[in-house]
């Protein structure tokens, strides 16, 4: 019996944190400063039922609020990204079309009371969030509720909350070489007004590698960190840092250096506290739409 959305989902989050070197992430052969390995074991099966009323058709930004509770109940602020991207695509996949397309439609039906959930969400995780231009400093997400009736006032759906954060680019910008991080904006935004172009990208990759999917999850993950500027870890050390994290990735993937090396290279990471989550995002994104295409575990 095939599984559902939902169950997808949640094995999607269990196989990004288990693939093994991802350089400055939690895997299963690392942790990191108050993040275990098991954190995210249990953040990924808290974040189910949140995931199960995605796929079952209620609003995304109430699924969303939901998965985040959960997660940050079983197991601390360990996929908050993950889930942002998660919630539309296993909604997409509940209408039978997980695709660029039928995404980006579960994107443009968002609602205010959608963008208000994912206001609410943040209230039960630490997230790291740049500071917003001066004229949507109303809209400050870490505001949480309290900005609810600046949306509604405004009439902001979650897909407009989404669009003020994504660069104007979108990927080419994370591929490019941006001068601020307001002009970098934010990967996961990208992708949610792009048609989850590195999601679905990723999800190529996975299908077409060889070996255990594990191998290749890692083997993405380096991939994906060496092509495109990681935002969480610009907004946290800078821009340079991740300059400097991409262009060691990139050489790394392209010697087809040793897996001792990339683990070196993760050790280095994780010891000055840079951890390149978004990429992780994308990569249990791609893992979802890889699953919903058929590649066995």
């Amino acid at each position: 019996m095939p599984r559902s959305p939902a169950a997808n989902a949640e094995l999607a989050l269990l196989l990004e944190v288990a693939g093994t070197p991802k350089p400055g992430n939690v895997d299963r052969e690392r942790d990191v400063a108050d993040l275990r390995f098991e954190h995210f074991l249990a953040g990924a099966v808290g974040a189910r039922p949140g995931l199960e009323r995605a796929a079952a058709g209620a609003p995304v930004g109430e699924a969303f609020e939901d998965a985040v509770a959960g997660m940050a109940e079983h197991g601390r602020n360990t996929q908050f990204g993950c889930l942002l991207l998660l919630v539309p695509l296993v909604r997409a996949a509940a209408r039978d079309d997980c695709t660029p397309e039928g995404v980006a439609d579960v994107v443009a039906d968002t609602t205010v009371a959608d963008a208000a959930g994912f206001y609410r969400a943040f209230e039960h995780a630490d997230v790291a969030v740049s500071d917003p231009p001066e004229e949507m400093a109303a809209l400050d997400v870490r505001r949480g509720a309290d900005a609810i009736p600046a949306l509604e006032s405004r009439g902001t759906t979650l897909a407009d909350v989404l669009a003020a954060g994504a660069p104007d680019d979108g990927v080419a910008t994370l591929r490019g070489d941006p001068d601020s991080l307001a002009e970098l904006g934010d990967g996961n935004a990208a992708e949610w007004c792009g048609g989850f172009a590195r999601s679905f990208d990723a999800a190529e990759r996975i299908a077409a590698g060889e070996g255990p999917i594990l191998e290749r999850t890692a083997d993405v993950f380096l991939a994906l960190l060496g092509e495109g500027l990681d935002t969480l870890l610009a907004k946290q050390h800078g821009l340079e840092a991740a300059f400097e994290v991409r262009e060691r990735a990139r050489d790394l993937h392209e010697s087809g250096a040793s897996r001792e090396a990339v683990s070196a290279f993760g050790d280095e990471l994780v010891a000055r506290g840079w951890n390149p989550g978004t990429t992780a995002d994308a990569v249990a994104a791609g893992l979802f739409v890889a699953l919903e295409r058929g590649v066995s575990v």
